[in-house]
């Protein structure tokens, strides 16, 4: 047994409530289609990307397996809502239980999950606060930092999660990975309503310490898939009692909500990331538009200058801690 898989599986245990210290609303296993469908709850994998973003994934495509998996859905392309409203403008095909959703990239570093109450307030919040600061490669971070990102949501009507919170590898793409690095302040966390606690893009220790410190911050749960590839949809599921999207949102706020799935295996996460890498590809190298990003923000809130400052690359997301200005 490798080291510290004993207080691995404790923990484990304890989150998913086999231990008896919690409910249970957290799960790592496969969803259960046959009990949720009985029990008449709403599900949705609140984490997908279709080919608005960085997948070769057709809205109709997801759509059509979404039905066939009899699940609902979130489509959160990065900084695009295009194909979300793709998703309410083909649904009447489906009858799929959709939510509006989006991924926000924030240049230094973390993405932020947001899901709208209604296709107009995505629509209008998008418009308003996001197409203005996009990059060239509009998948890519957009121009402004995580606490300027939550300043723009204070009013909205709408649910606030943290993407893969300790994810992707050496990178800061999530808060409390950015939060442990001294890129953001811990105090960011009272501004979310929910981490994503199941993720399955990542591996399964992050996704136990974002569930960790999601209940250590006393925060809601999400879960989704974060799938790239088709096949990937509905693995993992936010479940709810709830009979519409009002009740479904609220009930991840009010922390009611069920997570359950399970993380993919090795092999098809490199699958998804080549996939991803292609998407990007696609664009012109982000170099250029990254150092203007550094200049443009050097000075201002927006510019991650606690404790060491911070490089990172829009390409590979890779970080790196210099003691002299970036170059």
């Amino acid at each position: 047994m490798e080291p510290g898989a004993d207080k691995l599986k404790n923990d484990e245990l304890s989150c998913t409530g086999m231990s008896g210290s919690d409910d249970g609303r957290v799960r790592f296993e496969k969803p259960d289609m046959d009990w949720i469908r009985e029990s008449g709850m709403l599900c949705a994998d609140m984490h997908f990307h279709t080919n608005h973003s960085d997948s070769f994934t057709t809205v109709k495509d997801a759509l059509a397996l979404a039905k066939k998996r009899d699940v609902g859905l979130a489509i959160t392309d990065h900084n695009l809502v295009a194909g979300s409203l793709e998703a309410k403008d083909l649904n009447k095909d489906y009858g799929r239980f959709l939510v509006p959703g989006i991924e926000i990239s924030s240049w230094d570093g973390p993405h932020i999950l947001v899901y709208f109450y209604t296709f107009d307030e995505m629509r209008e919040y998008w418009q308003k606060s996001v197409k203005p600061h996009m990059s060239g490669n509009p998948w890519l971070a957009i121009n402004k930092g995580t606490e300027w990102i939550l300043d723009s949501l204070e009013d909205v009507n709408c649910v606030v999660s943290a993407a893969h919170p300790l994810g992707y590898l050496g990178s800061v793409k999530g808060v409390q990975k950015a939060i442990d690095a001294g890129v953001l302040e811990k105090d960011v966390v009272d501004r979310l309503d929910a981490y994503e606690v199941i993720c399955s893009g990542m591996f399964h220790n992050e996704n136990i310490g974002a569930l960790r410190h999601a209940r250590e911050y006393g925060i809601g749960f999400t879960g989704g898939t974060d799938g790239h590839l088709l096949s990937e949809l509905g693995r993992v599921l936010t479940v709810s009692e709830a009979t519409d999207l009002d009740g479904f949102l609220d009930d991840i706020v009010k922390q009611r909500n069920t997570v359950v799935g399970r993380e993919k295996h090795i092999p098809k996460k490199f699958v998804m990331g080549a996939t991803s890498m292609t998407r990007f590809g696609m664009h012109l190298p982000s170099a250029a538009h990254r150092k203007m990003q550094i200049a443009a923000n050097h000075g201002t809130k927006n510019y991650p200058e606690k404790g060491k400052r911070l490089q990172r690359s829009q390409a590979d997301g890779i970080i790196q801690h210099t003691d002299g200005p970036p170059h």
